[in-house]
């Protein structure tokens, strides 16, 4: 959540308090926003990623304890866009990985099969895949909401899902981001 200096830790504290989440994943979250513990309690990680001033993060109310990321498959163009990562975290069995794909469309396709071939078991892919139409991915099903999630109409965030069910998936309010948050409630199938 970054946009103009973006979302800080009263915007995610509000957030949190409003929607009582059991896991809150973060693209484009800046380092000071490792201070959201001392407000709301909970774990939080971040992740930096090479020549970005932001990272990926996640928190949770739950002690999860460190993730650790995978690095993902990049342009051949030289120079073209920064190295990408996938934070890979553990939840109640279920492996996570938050996201900030590349917004080539082949190149987010090979990011999203490396990190499918990186876990097993039950998986929930989530974050910013600057994905556009549809996402075919062998053993996931989307299941995130079909409204858009960016400021300009567009529907770039997105959950996906191996061996899970959903039960309900929305858009909440943009706020200071230039991305929309998405909620999803995952159960096992």
């Amino acid at each position: 959540m970054w946009h103009r200096g973006g979302a800080v830790v009263g915007d995610l504290v509000a957030l949190i308090e409003a929607e009582r989440p059991d896991l809150l994943l973060m693209q484009e979250a800046k380092q000071p926003l490792e201070a959201l513990p001392h407000f709301v309690g909970g774990t939080f990680h971040w992740q930096e990623m090479q020549r970005r001033v932001y990272g990926l993060a996640f928190w949770s109310p739950h002690d999860l304890g460190e993730a650790h990321s995978i690095p993902l498959p990049v342009s051949p163009l030289p120079l073209r866009v920064p190295p990408r990562l996938a934070q890979l975290l553990k939840f109640d069995g279920i492996s996570f990985a938050n996201v900030h794909l590349s917004h080539g469309q082949m190149l987010n396709r090979r990011q999203l099969l490396t990190i499918a071939q990186a876990t097993s078991g039950p998986t929930a892919i989530i974050g910013d895949c600057n994905a556009v139409g549809r996402i075919i991915l062998p053993d996931f099903t989307e299941v995130g909401p079909l409204d858009p999630t960016h400021k300009l109409r567009t529907r770039l965030d997105r959950c996906l899902v191996r061996g899970l069910g959903c039960t309900a998936a929305r858009v909440l309010a943009r706020g200071p981001s230039d991305h929309h948050p998405i909620e999803v409630h995952l159960t096992r199938r």
